[in-house]
């Protein structure tokens, strides 16, 4: 076997490999790019049937993707994976509150999930406009609520928490808004899957 060791290289193959092996056509084929870099991340081909794209027609997800805006992740490990050379040439920034000494300590005193409390901290950023969750469903449960007491309009919301308890309710709750999002649909998600997303869009620009 030859090894390929040129990163690019070894990124056109897989995709090569994808489309190959993909067995229907997309249903929608405007997002091909995400899907695929999906499916690359997971190797998981049920990817391609999973992702749901919730917006008017005519609108343009990466179109959101503005300088001076801010994107929040619900983990570190969603936040690790962003492409930081991309938004640091949009002028913008992405961060996460999941670990701030203030949320731990409101948490522990209150006894709810520092992600749904980091989110409600996200939330008071008038410059925040992307919420990406790649693994806590109560923080979507949250933004959702916040949605409805019309204390919070996102521009997008990527929502793929991961996990039996909540995970897809959260995701199902997410559709019932006007809000453009990109959801997994099911039990399946992920941080890792929540970051493709976001490098999906960003590899537009």
């Amino acid at each position: 076997m030859e090894i390929e060791w040129n990163p690019e290289k070894i990124e056109e193959k897989s995709f090569q490999i994808i489309r190959s092996e993909l067995k229907e056509p997309l249903t929608h084929p405007e997002m091909e790019d995400m899907i695929l870099r999906v499916i690359h991340t997971t190797a998981d081909f049920t990817y391609a049937n999973l992702l749901h794209f919730h917006w008017e027609e005519g609108f343009r997800p990466e179109s959101v993707f503005q300088p001076g805006k801010k994107i929040y992740t619900d983990t570190r490990m969603a936040l690790s994976g962003i492409n930081k050379r991309k938004l640091k040439a949009l002028g913008m920034e992405a961060y996460c509150l999941v670990d701030d000494p203030e949320v731990a300590a409101l948490a522990k005193e209150q006894g709810r999930t520092r992600s749904a409390l980091a989110l409600e901290k996200a939330a008071e950023d008038p410059d925040t406009s992307i919420y990406v969750f790649g693994n806590a469903p109560t923080a979507l449960f949250r933004l959702c609520q916040l949605m409805d007491q019309q204390q919070i309009s996102p521009q997008l919301v990527i929502g793929a928490p991961v996990g039996f308890v909540g995970a897809a309710e959260s995701k199902e709750m997410l559709l019932n808004y006007d809000v453009p999002s990109i959801s997994v649909q099911g039990r399946k998600g992920g941080s890792t899957v929540a970051a493709a997303m976001v490098n999906a869009l960003l590899k537009r620009q």
